[in-house]
């Protein structure tokens, strides 16, 4: 299958190239599909600079597999505004920006991560929050036929999903709401691995909310054969569990972002 079963999640590769050409890096290394954290620095960006955003990837020819939600100053800490009681405006006019490159690009999965604890907040105010806008998503799931995916993260002490488990949890309490929001789990090996959950248990229970898979070795975060983690045992789990979706490459490449990729070459050999 090569390269066709993946996507390059362009907010980490190939960051050499300014925002707008990493689309067409992607195509031009035998990819046709990306994914993007929030490519902008706020929630509600000027509709050119968007516009702009796709016009970049239907250039190249790539179709956009998957978008964060914005997530606050992520270099600042901040990982996702969805539990935030203040940070309600921002949330309601990002939702709108969303959907308007969910109707230009025809992608269809959209991670909302979750958010820190904050000082000023209670965790039991923070949950309550966070449920009552994954309930609100649900027209706009409905109405892009889109996945909202819910991810464990690592490297955050304050970021309180850090197993599939805690993720699910979040999941099962909105259809206790009885919202019909279509959330699922981002199964991403790294962040679970280096949180210490056992990523081949979570694969076998929770395979029916697995809608996205991401994947970087650890230690350091790069490309998969550069560490310890068994991922290839991990994509046979995978294609055993019936999962068809892309896999997201979300690693820092060890050297050029091009040379990141030859392990892709390796296993169709192997």
């Amino acid at each position: 299958m090569g390269r066709s079963k993946y996507t390059v999640n362009c907010s980490i590769i190939f960051t050499e190239l300014p925002i707008l050409q990493r689309p067409l890096a992607a195509a031009n290394a035998g990819f046709s599909a990306v994914e993007f954290w929030w490519p902008f620095p706020v929630a509600n960006p000027d509709r050119h600079d968007v516009d702009e955003f796709i016009i970049a990837l239907r250039d190249a020819g790539v179709s956009l597999s998957g978008l964060n939600f914005f997530a606050g100053a992520m270099s600042a800490g901040e990982r996702g505004i969805l539990s935030s009681t203040a940070r309600e405006s921002e949330f309601t006019q990002n939702v709108e920006v969303v959907r308007y490159i969910a109707e230009q690009t025809g992608c269809r999965i959209f991670n909302a991560l979750y958010g820190v604890r904050l000082p000023e907040e209670t965790p039991e105010a923070q949950d309550a929050t966070a449920l009552r806008r994954l309930s609100e998503l649900a027209s706009f799931t409905s109405e892009t036929n889109s996945v909202i995916l819910i991810e464990p993260l690592s490297a955050m002490d304050t970021y309180p999903l850090k197993t599939a488990r805690q993720a699910v949890h979040v999941i099962e309490n909105l259809g206790l709401r009885g919202a019909t929001t279509n959330a699922k789990l981002l199964l991403d090996v790294y962040h679970l691995a280096v949180n210490g959950d056992d990523v081949s248990a979570d694969i076998a229970e929770f395979a029916s909310v697995i809608a996205h898979v991401q994947v970087a070795d650890a230690p350091g975060r790069n490309e998969p054969g550069t560490g310890d983690l068994p991922i290839q045992r991990w994509f046979s789990e995978l294609d055993a569990v019936g999962y068809s979706g892309l896999i997201g490459l979300e690693y820092r490449p060890s050297a050029s972002s091009q040379s990141s990729f030859d392990w892709i070459a390796d296993e169709a050999q192997g």
